[in-house]
């Protein structure tokens, strides 16, 4: 009899999300039904990480557990509808937990619980409130690949982009950088070992230099500059 509680792990595709469920699907506690991920409906790129959707697709099917993809656009009531949909798809299959891979966000996290607790799902979090340090060591353990495919520009140069998550990269970074880019710092692609069955193939075509504007809460307008890998069709 399968005593696991049924859980969906939300899926962005990068280093901290595979340590999280590679740590879950070792403790046996939860019998994790589905990958939910976000990928914007025009683009096919994942929303956090600007991975296609064909590849979080081939990293699923490594795993072996199957994606669900919600496909959002920038609308951001729409986006929300859309996720509680999701949440209540899952919830009618009997899933009462949602599986993060944040460790130290507290208003990301707040921001999860805020919708999800309503709807009568808990949120997990294994890595939450570690230290970065004991993360990055843990992850280097694990034997997961990653390579880094998003950087912030003021942060991290482009020579750091296709580079794989290594002690020696991490002795690179300048000593303001979280070494597990909480901060935004850098975002990875996991793509081998540890909960991977086989290597996902891909190859990383170019290297651009993308920005987009926003605004702070006191109405003041900002720049955020980024080096973004282009994955090969």
């Amino acid at each position: 009899m399968n005593t696991r509680k049924k859980a969906v792990f939300n899926w962005s595709g990068g280093k901290d999300s595979a340590l999280a469920l590679y740590k879950v699907l070792q403790q046996k506690q939860f019998d994790v039904v589905a990958l939910l991920t976000t990928v914007n409906e025009e683009t096919e790129l994942s929303s956090m990480h600007a991975i296609p959707h064909s590849l979080l697709l081939k990293q699923a099917e490594s795993i072996g557990i199957p994606l669900y993809p919600v496909f959002l656009p920038k609308n951001l009531p729409i986006y929300e509808q859309r996720m509680k949909d999701a949440a209540n798809h899952f919830k009618a299959q009997g899933v009462e937990h949602f599986i993060f891979g944040d460790i130290y966000l507290s208003d990301v996290r707040k921001y999860r619980e805020d919708r999800l607790h309503p709807l009568g799902i808990e949120v997990v979090e294994p890595l939450w409130n570690q230290n970065s340090h004991e993360v990055m060591q843990d992850f280097l353990a694990s034997g997961i690949k990653t390579k880094i495919i998003v950087t912030d520009a003021s942060k991290l140069g482009e020579a750091f982009i296709g580079q794989d998550i290594s002690a020696t990269l991490i002795d690179l970074m300048p000593e303001e950088v979280d070494v597990c880019g909480e901060n935004g710092e850098y975002h990875t692609f996991a793509y081998a070992g540890g909960l991977f069955k086989t290597p996902v193939d891909f190859n990383l075509m170019e290297t651009r230099k993308l920005s987009y504007e926003f605004k702070l809460d006191n109405g003041e307008e900002k720049t955020y500059h980024y080096w973004q890998a282009i994955f090969a069709d």
